[in-house]
């Protein structure tokens, strides 16, 4: 991830690239400072074909920097704040995570405020035209309400913000995971994500503003941690502390989940759905802040539904923060329950999977239409938005009327906007059971279908339409350029299975009708989206019934394990076609017989630089190679505590960044030489090393201080994360996924040989990476100098104990924790 991101390909670009662009970046090694030197060379030593692999999925998106920095500057600064300071830094986290969670649910009442009113208006007006037996001009006026809303939701997306189409959840997972997603929180995607959701969720496109408003959360986290958009950022004294990637990745956690908390108004399902889906990186400090945000969420939310009740609100309707109540159905099992159950979950998880294989060929296609022009992606989104219009519209004269049964708990018929028993186009006394699915809001539909104690409600063919026709816009809908969520195709297409399900079990289960249709629903998602812990929560806290949850654990559990069996999560799948890499927390089996020594054999030599080093040498470096880090190296340093002098001292690791800043700064020495510590705190302040914007193109630098020097120590990290050559790819990844490792320093097994450096984008392919927790001795091999670990890393990398090895001295230090 060393390359600059103007080399990043289209985000729709599938990761998976045809023969021909392998041909020409094969030769191409986008690390090396060779232009023509392949990256793939053989290996003497090895036999066995995994060498073969590595490289050859390399990603040119830069990845961030979670590794704290301890140059001297850092370890200056962290020395003199006072206890004042720390409480301001820590009070501005939770005022964060409380102005992330407010603004949140702020902008989710205002987008649920105009989808409903929109949607609402709209839908009465059909109703106007059904009555007077207009039907022509009907379907005349919704298509083209329809048109017109996807038109503006298109146009947004495709003209001013093609990153905040899609539901965003990936690129959020990707970023979390150490990958830098360009252009996806900006101030642009935000206002393009919210505009655009509430045109196409009140298009009746088969999409649902739950994925959108994870992203629009996660837009506003990270907005507020910069001080603003990249052209108009607050230089406020008190942000220069989330001047950095690990804060900001904290707070855009609390985005995502408060995004979660605020489409499903589940303030617990939202933090376990940070937890268990996007985030790679978790501590408890984050898990109270994150908690933190989405109580806020919950209390905005209450506080307008308490608004609404009074009908301050238009036809945004009454309700409370449950969404789709079933509470009011007594659950209640036999032994003969659990064979339906587990049918319902091998079924969800069949029906997952093939989903996730459809929808893959689907957006493949939908990528080589995408790629001929922006005309082509309007054109693609107003064609679905026209299909998916007709059909809703069209599809209910083919149900039979059925008559009104005055048991129902309900008014019928109603000619509302919502309700159970719609009379479209029926005599009085009598309802149309497909318009009251197909002729609402999503939410609506997924309110009735879910509703309980209404088994003779729908017909089994009105059913059937039902789902056939939500599988074939599920598929074809997402994709699309407009902001879209998953969530809710994927519950109506399994509700809508599941009430067949029920339908077809007839008096062989006590099950209501309607909790079938949540457990299908349910068991779809797992085997679509592969969650579990998170999606029981939520489930649980969206239908208000704590009886479901034996039965909704062991649906979603099968229902997981047999998608696992056939292909990845559907957020796994859409990550390999945008090309995120990813680091994924299962390793290859061929990586425990691979030792990061063999991969460095494979790439070119590492570019070193000296602890005082000219000006041009680093000009050079600067502009012909795309590393992020390189190692500081020293020859000829005396060795404490022994006569022998020449030793080889690796210094630490120099980010690009801070060399491009030292020439910015014009911070040249005539001489060679090491300065002092005053001179480099009157040059530099940690604020400024924090910046990563500046290019070394934007530098200019004369002939005659091209023969001056830099002094490089002071801004060098002393404490990089160093292994020797001999350990295994395995357990590598651990070090790289659980402690957030960009660049990880290689040192020989022997004395005499030269350090190597291996980077997250080393070529081991991104989606083999390895999360194992291991006990083990660790040896850290550290040329000319002491072990640059401590205990708090070893406690991140999950070591119980380790050894510190100093090559110089052949002295042993064990520290052990306890």
């Amino acid at each position: 991830m060393e390359e600059d991101s103007n080399h990043l390909a289209n985000p729709e670009t599938p990761h998976s690239l045809e023969a021909e662009t392998y041909e020409e970046e094969e030769g191409r090694d986008p690390e090396s400072n060779s232009l023509r030197q392949p990256l793939l060379k053989r290996n003497r030593t090895l036999s066995s074909t995994p060498l073969a692999l590595v490289g050859a999925k390399v990603s040119h998106i830069e990845s961030l920097d979670y590794e704290i920095n301890e140059n001297d500057l850092f370890k200056h600064d962290w020395r003199r704040r006072s206890k004042v300071q720390v409480l301001q830094y820590i009070f501005l986290k939770w005022s964060l995570a409380f102005l992330v969670g407010l603004l949140t649910g702020l902008i989710a009442t205002l987008i649920n405020l105009a989808i409903e009113n929109i949607a609402g208006y709209k839908l009465l007006a059909i109703v106007g035209f059904i009555e007077e037996g207009r039907y022509i001009s009907g379907l005349i006026f919704f298509t083209g309400i329809n048109f017109f809303l996807t038109l503006i939701a298109a146009v947004l997306c495709v003209c001013f913000a093609p990153t905040a189409a899609g539901p965003g959840i990936p690129e959020i997972k990707a970023y979390l995971n150490g990958v830098d997603t360009p252009n996806m929180f900006g101030a642009t995607t935000l206002l393009v994500k919210i505009v655009g959701s509430i045109g196409a969720v009140s298009a009746g496109l088969d999409l649902g503003k739950e994925g959108p408003l994870v992203h629009i959360g996660s837009c506003i986290a990270s907005l507020l941690a910069q001080g603003g958009p990249d052209n108009y950022r607050i230089k406020w004294r008190w942000l220069r502390y989330f001047n950095n990637d690990r804060d900001r990745r904290d707070i855009i956690t609390c985005g995502s989940s408060s995004g979660v908390c605020a489409a499903f108004r589940a303030p617990v399902g939202g933090v376990l759905f940070a937890l268990e889906e996007v985030a790679t990186w978790w501590r408890s400090a984050l898990l109270w802040r994150t908690f933190f945000s989405t109580a806020v969420v919950v209390v905005v939310l209450r506080a307008f539904i308490e608004i609404c009740n009074s009908g301050k609100c238009g036809l945004f309707g009454t309700g409370g923060l449950i969404m789709f109540d079933v509470s009011d159905v007594k659950v209640s099992y036999q032994a003969m329950d659990v064979i339906p159950i587990i049918i319902i979950g091998i079924i969800g998880g069949l029906l997952g999977s093939l989903y996730n294989h459809v929808l893959h060929k689907v957006l493949r296609v939908y990528n080589l239409i995408n790629h001929k022009g922006k005309m082509h992606k309007l054109l693609l989104a107003l064609g679905v938005s026209l299909f998916t219009s007709v059909c809703q519209y069209c599809l209910p004269f083919l149900a039979q009327c059925r008559a009104c049964d005055p048991s129902f708990p309900e008014t019928c018929p109603t000619n509302d906007r919502s309700g159970n028993f719609k009379q479209f186009n029926c005599p009085d006394g009598y309802y149309n059971d497909l318009a009251t699915l197909l002729l609402t809001t999503n939410d609506d539909a997924v309110r009735n279908i879910f509703s309980t104690n209404t088994t003779n409600e729908f017909h089994v063919t009105s059913i059937l339409i039902f789902f056939a026709l939500y599988c074939i816009l599920g598929l074809i809908t997402f994709g699309i350029a407009v902001p879209s969520g998953l969530f809710l195709p994927i519950i109506l297409m399994g509700s809508g299975y599941g009430r067949l399900l029920s339908m077809a079990m007839g008096s062989y289960t006590n099950l209501d009708e309607g909790l079938f249709a949540v457990l299908g629903a349910g068991s779809l998602m797992a085997g679509s989206m592969r969650m579990t812990v998170s999606l029981c929560v939520i489930f649980l806290e969206l239908t208000n019934n704590l009886l479901l949850l034996p039965i909704t654990m062991i649906v979603l559990l099968i229902a997981k394990t047999v998608g696992d069996c056939f292909n990845p999560s559907i957020y796994e799948i859409i990550l390999e076609l945008k090309g995120l890499p990813f680091l994924d927390a299962n390793p290859e089996p061929w990586m425990r017989n691979l030792t990061v020594g063999e991969l460095a054999d494979v790439k070119p030599p590492v570019v070193t630089l000296c602890g005082v080093e000219k000006v041009s040498r680093i000009v050079d470096v600067l502009r012909n190679t795309t590393h992020n880090a390189f190692p500081i190296v020293d020859q000829g340093v005396p060795v404490p505590g022994m006569v022998a002098t020449g030793a080889t001292e690796l210094h630490g690791l120099i980010l690009r960044a801070h060399l491009v800043q030292a020439l910015k700064k014009k911070w040249f020495l005539p001489e060679k030489r090491r300065t002092e510590e005053w001179e480099v705190r009157e040059k530099f302040n940690w604020v400024e090393l924090a910046e990563r914007e500046i290019k070394i193109e934007q530098v200019a630098v004369t002939r005659d201080e091209m023969e001056m020097y830099v002094d490089l120590h002071p801004l060098t990290n002393t404490t990089p994360f160093t292994v020797v050559e001999s350990l295994s790819v395995a357990k590598a990844l651990v070090l790289f996924r659980q402690v957030g490792l960009r660049h990880l320093l290689i040192v020989p097994k022997y004395q005499g040989a030269g350090v190597s450096l291996l980077t997250i984008n080393t070529s081991l392919l991104f989606h083999a990476y390895s999360s194992i927790f291991v006990h083990l001795t660790y040896k850290v091999a550290s040329a000319g100098s002491s072990c640059s670990w401590d205990l708090d890393q070893a406690r991140l990398a999950g070591l119980q104990h380790f050894e510190c090895l100093s090559s110089s001295r052949k002295t042993q230090a064990f520290l052990r924790e306890k």
